[in-house]
């Protein structure tokens, strides 16, 4: 698998939470998608889940090619 700087991620949710995490990102001066990426970042953190480093899931990349 070679390495992305980011992946998609589709879901479903009630458009009253949407909205609700629209304004939250505004107030943060965020887009959704970082409001969203912080927010697991967190909780992950919360339940002691550790993220993996992208050079850890595909190793180091060549130099010249990051």
């Amino acid at each position: 698998m070679s390495p992305n700087k980011t992946a998609t991620l589709n879901l479903r949710i009630d458009p009253a939470i949407k909205e609700a995490v629209r304004i939250a990102a505004l107030r943060d001066h965020r887009s959704i998608a970082n409001l969203i990426e912080l927010l697991i970042r967190e909780h992950c953190k919360a339940a002691g889940i550790e993220i993996p480093t992208q050079s850890e899931l595909f190793g180091p990349t060549e130099p010249g090619h990051e």
